[in-house]
């Protein structure tokens, strides 16, 4: 019996959010635009993402508010996609998802280390510094290179 597309009828959030963002897809293009990727050439190069996806998951992150798009060119024109409150929310959740991989799945050690910007210190899973102790967000901190990298 194949499992059901949509989870409509289910009382439940995890299934009503993974209803919007429990596509690989739609994961990748959060991821970087976390990243600092904003303009559609460069979520298709980075990603390597048919166009046809990559437009069906920008226009559904932009619907339900997670991304927006911002112009930045008239002619033609041109639209950037930012990450709006909804969307940085994400973080913890990305990060989280980031060091349960990491713990299963990189068995020569993380490729990327989340690295608290300007200290040597890295992101715990308490979302604090390694290092200072601080607590961290997603403009606190940088992608440095894993010994799995």
């Amino acid at each position: 019996m194949a499992l059901p597309r949509t989870y409509e009828s289910q009382n439940c959030s995890i299934a009503r959010s993974l209803e919007v963002v429990g596509d690989r897809w739609t994961m990748l293009v959060v991821r970087s635009a976390f990243e600092g990727v904003r303009r559609f050439d460069d979520f298709q190069d980075v990603l390597g993402v048919a166009r046809n996806v990559l437009t069906d998951r920008l226009t559904r992150l932009c619907d339900e508010g997670i991304m927006r798009r911002v112009p930045y060119q008239e002619r033609p024109e041109r639209h950037e996609y930012r990450l709006t409150r909804k969307g940085v929310e994400l973080w913890p959740t990305m990060m989280t998802l980031l060091m349960w991989g990491d713990r299963h799945y990189a068995p020569d050690g993380p490729p990327v280390v989340v690295g608290h910007r300007g200290c040597p210190g890295a992101l715990t899973d308490r979302f604090t510094c390694d290092a200072c102790g601080a607590p961290l967000g997603p403009t606190d901190v940088e992608p440095r290179p894993g010994p799995g990298a």
